[in-house]
């Protein structure tokens, strides 16, 4: 395992997280009507930290294949979208804008998935909860902007 590369990783997914954890759902989002099936709140740190460690282990695993130019690129666009999307949901409140940034970073996340599928097998798999987890957040956006009109 190359650490320096792993930790390297790493250190993009702290992007997300810092935008994740400055941008809190707080009194305004604890106020929305929401689907029951939205997960408890201590679900998503959990999750998070587990996918990004996923995360940065699978592009270490790609990243020095020959070839994998395509596919860092992807992971660098779905790591840039999964940074917006907190300050654009919770920071602007701004539902239809989040759920734009998720359809993108869902196609994002897809394409990754593929791409480090067709370098290395085992790092594609390593994307596929990723890209569940993702569509889940994209189906709660869907639900919580349907359900709040007044926060399109």
């Amino acid at each position: 395992m190359d650490w320096l590369l792993f930790l390297t990783f790493l250190a993009a997914c702290g992007a997300p997280a810092a935008t994740g954890a400055m941008f809190e759902p707080g009194k305004w989002y604890d106020g929305l009507d929401k689907p029951r099936w939205t997960p408890p709140g201590l679900v998503f740190p959990i999750v998070w930290t587990t996918l990004y460690i996923v995360m940065a282990y699978a592009a270490m695993r790609v990243a020095p294949l020959p070839g994998s130019g395509q596919a860092l690129a992807f992971w660098a666009l779905q790591i840039a979208l999964n940074t917006l999307w907190s300050p654009v949901f919770f920071g602007l409140k701004r539902m239809r804008s989040a759920m734009i940034v998720l359809v993108a970073l869902w196609l994002a996340v897809a394409l990754t998935t593929v791409s480090f599928w067709l370098l290395d097998p085992v790092a594609g798999i390593l994307f596929i909860p990723y890209l569940l987890w993702v569509t889940i957040a994209g189906a709660l956006n869907l639900s919580v902007w349907q359900r709040n009109p007044q926060f399109a």
